[in-house]
């Protein structure tokens, strides 16, 4: 249950937000139902980019708005609809947008959700943009199958606020521990709400996992996360985790032009440029486990990509990492082993390497990424084993053996 405020909304945003936006189209969530669209269609509610305001523009139907928007409705019951997150696991926080819906904003609303199993969930009709329709009888009985009444509530019944765009943020806290797939928006009894932010962590169940098949360990889907970096002018390093090939620069890390860099640049005998700087972000994977393969992409960084760039792993308690955090990860040399050396990269191009990991035969929790001596990366992604599952491995390698230390939790 929501440990939501009175009134809906808090006086300033909530840490949470911080957190990645596991409804986002971006990110893969797809809206599966909606029981109607006159105004505007349901897919508006997990746009990636801020809502908008076209003060003279109209079509058909009425006022174009930038969000959900529901006829005023004219029958028993209320609108809802049901989003597939994009990214599964456990939700910390809702952001409920209002933004320029003033005198259209539902009164109140709720959210449920739901886990479901990937192969369980009934097939219903693909969904088409619909703008001036609702839902069809044949729709209405596809997605009854979901028994979407019965999920659970998140967010019990509430009253929504509105307000202008900087402070029309309904913001509900959440504390469930559980697991989720998909969520239940409900508006009562109609109306319009600009955009749904689902903030938490990416969780899978490792115990589907095929033993066989490398993963990609850090990928913010699982809920690997950025715990610390160096600098993030242009981007966030928790953009090289994200979900799919980067869809521009936008969608990548990217640092500032170092200061420090000398007047006229020089490399060395492997054509490494010498630089005195750097850059650099840490990653805790999202389960502790050994890497085999390492996969960075400079796709659309062709004037801005790094010179060259390495990859250091080490295993952490949880305490311990939050001790790096306040130390701005001041972690001895020592407790970092390498899992790809200095290496040159090419601009706008996917490299793989093989990691040094079969050699040294660790298990690692975090890894720092450090690029030289600035520049972009639009994805890391970084292939391996879980820790709990590398002894089912096929046996073409008896020697190697995994132990993680006491005290970590994979997910704080």
């Amino acid at each position: 249950m929501a440990d939501s405020p009175r009134e809906g909304k808090l006086a300033r945003a909530p840490a949470f937000i911080q957190l990645t936006d596991m409804a986002c189209e971006s990110m893969g969530g797809q809206i599966l139902f909606a029981t109607d669209d006159f105004f505007a269609p349901a897919e508006n509610l997990i746009k990636s980019d801020s809502p908008s305001f076209k003060e003279h523009e109209y079509t058909e139907f009425g006022k174009w708005m930038d969000g959900w928007q529901t006829r005023r409705k004219r029958i028993p019951g209320h609108d809802w609809c049901i989003v597939r997150l994009g990214i599964q696991g456990i939700i910390r926080g809702f952001d409920v947008d209002v933004s320029y819906f003033v005198g259209d904003h539902p009164p109140r609303m709720s959210i449920q959700a739901a886990c479901l199993e990937e192969d369980k969930q009934p097939e219903i009709p693909q969904r088409a943009l619909r703008t001036g329709a609702g839902a069809t009888p044949e729709e209405f009985e596809a997605i009854a199958e979901f028994k979407s009444d019965d999920w659970d509530y998140l967010v019990p019944m509430t009253e929504l606020k509105p307000g202008k765009p900087d402070s029309s943020h309904n913001y509900f806290p959440i504390n469930s521990q559980q697991r989720w797939t998909h969520i239940r928006l409900n508006i009562y009894p109609d109306g319009g709400i600009a955009r749904l932010r689902v903030y938490g962590t990416g969780q899978k169940d490792w115990a589907m996992t095929d033993p066989k098949e490398p993963l990609d360990l850090v990928t913010i889907a699982y809920g690997g996360a950025c715990v610390g970096f160096s600098n993030a002018h242009f981007g966030h390093p928790n953009n090289m985790i994200g979900v799919g090939q980067a869809k521009s620069m936008a969608d990548g890390w990217e640092t500032a032009r170092r200061l420090d860099r000398p007047p006229i640049l020089e490399n060395d005998e492997n054509g490494i440029l010498l630089l005195p700087g750097c850059e650099w972000a840490v990653f805790r994977l999202a389960h502790p486990g050994v890497i085999t393969q390492i996969e960075i992409d400079t796709k659309y960084f062709k004037g801005n990509s790094p010179d060259s760039c390495k990859l250091d792993g080490c295993i952490l308690t949880a305490q311990e990492e939050e001790d790096m955090i306040r130390q701005k990860w001041d972690l001895p040399s020592h407790r970092w082993k390498p899992l790809l050396p200095v290496t040159k990269l090419s601009p706008d191009e996917s490299h793989l390497f093989d990691s040094l990991t079969l050699e040294l035969q660790d298990v690692i929790t975090h890894v720092r990424f450090t690029i030289t001596p600035d520049g972009g990366v639009s994805r890391l992604r970084l292939k391996g084993f879980p820790s709990s599952i590398c002894l089912l491995r096929p046996r073409e390698r008896p020697m190697m053996r995994f132990s993680v230390k006491l005290g970590f939790k994979a997910n704080l």
